[in-house]
């Protein structure tokens, strides 16, 4: 290629980055020209924070429930969720040979309990 076309390439590509900067600042302008008159906005403040509301979720396993704590503390359920868990796990023998004690490789581990995990979504 020649120096002309060169040079020429080098214009064109500097001419749209100057485009693409451009247009990319002037969108961020506008986002900040635009704000919203503040009228009473110590009010607005004061009831924006008293309107907040705290959620926590909570999850008890296996029997295990604790839900009545939160209650009596001003919580409401929002939501209620329930799945099974395994609660406690044994390790039984692979084969009738198998000693555990020497062969750790022949122990078989599987679920002993299943029971329930209760999951809460709750809100003050």
């Amino acid at each position: 290629m020649n120096i002309k076309k060169i040079k020429n390439l080098e214009r064109i590509k500097n001419f749209s980055q100057i485009i693409f900067i451009s247009i990319l600042l002037s969108s961020c302008s506008t986002l900040i020209k635009k704000e919203y008159p503040l009228i009473n906005s110590e009010e607005n403040i004061n009831e924006n924070n008293n309107s907040e509301k705290k959620r926590i979720e909570i999850k008890f396993s296996c029997g295990k429930d604790g839900i009545s704590k939160y209650l009596d503390d001003g919580w409401v359920i929002l939501k209620e969720d329930s799945q099974e868990k395994i609660c406690t796990w044994i390790s039984i023998p692979a084969t009738k040979d198998c000693d555990m004690e020497k062969d750790k490789g022949c122990k078989i581990t599987k679920p002993d309990k299943i029971g329930e995990e209760k999951i809460y979504l709750l809100e003050k």
